[in-house]
């Protein structure tokens, strides 16, 4: 599903999403991380932000669900 990242600016960025929310607002945060997204989706320090990852690999390996 398509998605746009609009900054306090006015920037809209287009990109892709799989999340079923119209709209979610918060500070952008990013990590440099190359393993452990997992660990970074669930951090509780990241609660309120948007988290950007900036490793190629995020992705690469499947998502424990259970």
């Amino acid at each position: 599903m398509k998605g746009y990242l609009v900054l306090e600016d006015g920037t809209r960025i287009t990109g892709e999403t799989s999340s079923e929310f119209n709209d979610a607002y918060g500070e952008v945060v990013f990590t440099t991380s190359m393993t452990g997204y997992m660990e970074s989706i669930t951090d509780p320090s990241y609660r309120g932000q948007i988290l950007v990852f900036a490793s190629p690999t995020i992705g690469n390996y499947p998502m424990d669900l259970g």
